[in-house]
């Protein structure tokens, strides 16, 4: 497994020390809010990507954590450590100034240390709003990266300059892609605080891509890598823990909150991470249901399994909860493993494309019907109100998730309990598994059509 970039895309980084706007600076150059903002300072802890193009060029932007003097083992520490290889792996560095506050020491030690650096350096003075902040932009001069850019990321004051300057430094413009070119697959990790998500990803991808370490709530904001299996390729989020609703105070959190559930509603396959040492818990449910309503196919992934003394009884544990309290998911894969050690981490991209398989697979309206009939032969359907309801036909006119499209006389009263039936039954013959299915009914009430009762 391996990073794989847009072909031919240059590596943006943004950085600085903390609270100078890089965020806002992300945002505003990638065209949308993607980076969380906020005015606390080190709301930014993982570097954040996202592929967009800057004068026709293809560009990966990169979001990174305030630059700190710090030990490697503090958090402030592992953020810089992070920085430092978006740093070492950038085409074009932008290094980000408050004109409004002045250089401060902090400053002076990183364009120190961006000096070292082989990519060309654009010094970004933020902050300056009118006359007053382009004169104090000015002196940033003496740090000997160039001449400064006078912007205000709030503001959007000084974009088309920066734009002219970014794209000045990028190569020419690459052959277009050709059409049918692979699309990624779109996966989300998700699942409560402390479960283990970042050392996942960082497990999958191969590398310390995310910050990670025993304090909960580590991840802030919802952080897209795109990188390759052995299938293709695939945009992978990790995002902050989802807690209970009631627990979610800070104005941060609920902005976290908010872009771990904007994630799940864009992915196509989620993998719900659980604590295999505290077991299937209330707000995994929750989850997984939010997961289920937003039409998601879901991969179970069950780590810290190498902490857990009895393992027949946390298998049998989840097991049970799975089948009394999500049923709509019945045959969900659960795969246990542990990110920190690697066991089992190789089971789990097998598992999540075939979950994408059969949430992208439709079947035929023939192979359907022959099935419909032999269901309708085991079980009739029930008389609702003394009158008979009469199921003619099924289709599935759309997959993503699997939708099926039930046409009948009074269909539409079919009782919940039989559609359950249907949908059991659907699930073990076309092997759906862990797989949200959708039923539409089609009814029809001809008075002149003979009675059914």
């Amino acid at each position: 497994m391996k990073f794989r970039p847009t072909a031919g895309a240059s590596r943006i980084a943004i950085v600085g020390r903390p609270n100078v706007g890089k965020s806002t600076i992300f945002n505003r150059l990638a065209g949308r809010r993607l980076a969380l903002v906020n005015d606390t300072p080190g709301v930014t802890r993982d570097r954040k990507e996202t592929h967009t193009q800057m004068g026709g060029r293809p560009v990966i932007l990169l979001d990174t954590a305030g630059l700190e003097e710090a030990d490697p083992e503090t958090i402030p520490g592992r953020m810089r450590a992070s920085s430092e290889v978006a740093i070492r792996q950038a085409d074009l560095i932008l290094f980000v100034i408050d004109a409004r506050q002045g250089l401060t020491p902090t400053d002076r030690a990183f364009a120190n240390l961006l000096r070292k650096v082989p990519a060309p350096i654009l010094l970004l003075a933020n902050k300056a709003e009118g006359r007053g902040g382009a004169l104090a932009a000015m002196e940033a001069f003496e740090l000997g990266l160039g001449t400064p850019i006078p912007i205000s990321a709030e503001h959007g004051e000084g974009f088309g300059g920066l734009l002219d300057e970014i794209v000045a430094h990028l190569p020419e413009m690459p052959e277009e892609e050709p059409e049918g070119a692979e699309k990624p697959l779109r996966l989300a990790i998700v699942g409560r605080p402390n479960a283990g998500k970042s050392t996942l990803l960082n497990a999958l991808v191969g590398e310390e891509r995310m910050i990670t370490g025993p304090e909960p709530g580590l991840t802030r904001d919802a952080v897209t890598v795109e990188w390759s299996d052995e299938e293709g390729r695939v945009r992978l989020v990790d995002t902050a823990g989802l807690r209970k609703k009631a627990r979610v105070e800070l104005e941060l959190e609920k902005m976290s909150t908010g872009a771990s559930i904007g994630a799940l509603k864009e992915c196509e396959v989620a993998i719900l991470v659980l604590d295999a040492t505290l077991g299937l818990e209330q707000q995994d449910i929750n989850i997984a249901r939010l997961a289920e309503r937003e039409g998601r196919a879901i991969v179970l992934a069950l780590n810290k399994w190498d902490a857990v003394p009895d393992r027949n009884a946390a298998r049998k544990g989840v097991e049970d909860v799975l089948q009394t309290s999500l049923a709509q998911l019945k045959g969900i894969t659960v795969v246990p493993m542990s990110a920190a050690t690697g066991q089992g981490v190789d089971k789990l991209m097998p598992a999540v494309r075939a979950a994408h398989e059969r949430w992208n697979r439709r079947i035929g309206t023939g192979e359907l019907n022959r099935w419909f009939e032999v269901v309708k032969d085991k079980h009739q359907p029930p008389l609702v109100d003394g009158r008979r309801i009469k199921l003619r036909y099924l289709t599935m006119p759309k997959a993503r998730p699997p939708t099926i499209v039930v046409f009948g006389t009074r269909a539409e009263a079919l009782p919940d309990d039989w559609q359950r039936y249907m949908v059991n039954s659907f699930r073990e013959q076309f092997d759906m598994g862990g797989v949200p299915i959708r039923v539409q009914l089609r009814g029809s009430e001809n008075p002149y059509a003979e009675d059914d009762k």
